[in-house]
């Protein structure tokens, strides 16, 4: 992770499904980016925020990325771990990490920025109070 400011925001667990598997018997490396949603998804409904199309304002990703390091394989858990870095006006950077429960060490790291938006303008707009104070 590139950025020495991070705080640990949410963790998720996950099982993994025979239908997240590719013809190489492991995890598709698009599963990775859904595994990374969801745990950024819980982490803003637990806050008491929304990912809903209806609502005024909401978190977009503008990019992503992801390491692979290990391969994950049907049956399993996985673990993902969320960071945040500082906030700025509109968004904020955050880092996953993912582990196999009952496995050691990384299987794979990655990053997203999430800006929030007027879903109606689709401008930028200044983070929501209740985001900017799961930093202070």
């Amino acid at each position: 992770m590139e950025n020495s400011i991070r705080k640990l925001l949410h963790v998720s667990r996950m099982p993994v499904r025979w239908g997240d598997m590719d013809a190489y018997g492991h995890v598709n490396n698009t599963v990775y980016f859904r595994y990374f949603e969801q745990t950024r998804v819980e982490w803003i409904e637990a806050f008491g925020g929304k990912v809903r199309p209806e609502e005024p304002v909401g978190p977009v990703i503008v990019n992503a990325s992801c390491t692979f390091l290990r391969s994950v394989n049907y049956p399993s858990t996985v673990v993902i771990k969320m960071y945040g870095g500082e906030p700025g006006r509109s968004s904020v950077m955050t880092w996953y990490e993912l582990f196999v429960e009952g496995e050691e060490g990384l299987f794979a790291e990655g990053g997203a920025k999430t800006v929030w938006i007027d879903m109606v303008t689709n401008k930028s707009v200044p983070l929501p109070d209740s985001v900017r104070a799961l930093f202070d």
